[in-house]
């Protein structure tokens, strides 16, 4: 018994190991977006949306980590295949398990949330394995695609029977553009990894073009949202003022411990404008 408790320990350590880079661009972000754009309907559903976005979380970490065993090497030799938790076999039987489990678990929540696990499924195919993710433009549509897929999963599974109201679908659409325009946020501490095994972000492709994103991208979004939104006067210059910050870090910071710490305040400026739906 002991020992079986021990190997579901170790089990449950290594699928925390795949997603643990993500709980703060994809599970906390996308569970608050979801929160504030449904909104919560039973606490039942909450743990649902939660669970769904978690599994799915899984699923595109597994899937992404199996393809860049030599890039996690250099960056984050502590995952579980670079660490040798586990095999090439076992890995990829997990791969291929995971989209099914996936699809039955999106039954509960419906048609909806069904072709949402649907979508998130081939945009993770498309992404590692037709070589979407080794180019900068690709990469971009699908980091934006496979945040959609997640935040309309989560919020129809949040929303229950309920239709989604005109502010939440307004939602998605600005956040699919904030996260087309400036998700390469995530790839300026990566870049040493990325030149390694051949991969061009945007980083890499267009270094001026791409931090002129970001620097301006961030500011100029806070102040729209926060007008769109008509949250109060406070809110708004602490928005501002966050958002500025982030440009302020990627301008003048630039080398990689700095860009992780950067990447970190623009997922804490994410984390605020998707809560945005519900400070209005």
């Amino acid at each position: 018994m002991c020992w079986s408790i021990e190997r579901l320990k170790e089990h449950a350590w290594t699928l925390f190991l795949f997603t643990y880079t993500d709980y703060k661009t994809i599970f906390f972000p996308v569970t608050l977006f979801a929160c504030a754009a449904a909104p919560v309907q039973h606490v039942t559903l909450l743990f649902y949306s939660m669970v769904w976005t978690w599994l799915h979380q899984l699923h595109i970490d597994v899937s992404n980590q199996y393809r860049s065993v030599a890039e996690d090497a250099i960056n984050r030799p502590w995952r579980p295949l670079p660490s040798n938790r586990l095999t090439d076999r076992q890995a990829r039987h997990l791969r291929y398990a995971l989209p099914p489990v996936c699809l039955f678990f999106s039954i509960a929540g419906g048609r909806d949330v069904v072709l949402a696990s649907t979508v998130l499924s081939i945009a993770f195919v498309l992404y590692d394995d037709f070589g979407l993710a080794g180019h900068w433009f690709g990469k971009n549509i699908m980091n934006c695609i496979g945040y959609l897929g997640f935040e309309y999963g989560a919020t129809k599974v949040m929303a229950g029977s309920m239709m989604l109201r005109p502010e939440a679908r307004l939602s998605l659409l600005m956040s699919g553009l904030i996260i087309l325009t400036t998700v390469h946020a995530q790839d300026f501490s990566d870049v040493e990894g990325d030149k390694a095994i051949g991969r061009i972000t945007l980083p890499l492709y267009a270094p001026l073009f791409s931090r002129f994103l970001v620097c301006i991208g961030v500011p100029v979004w806070s102040i729209i949202l926060s007008i769109m939104w008509d949250i109060s006067p406070g809110k708004q210059i602490l928005l501002i003022c966050l958002g500025i910050l982030v440009a302020w870090r990627f301008y003048s910071h630039k080398t990689a411990s700095h860009e992780a710490t950067s990447y970190m305040f623009y997922n804490i400026w994410l984390f605020a404008v998707h809560a945005l739906p519900a400070c209005n």
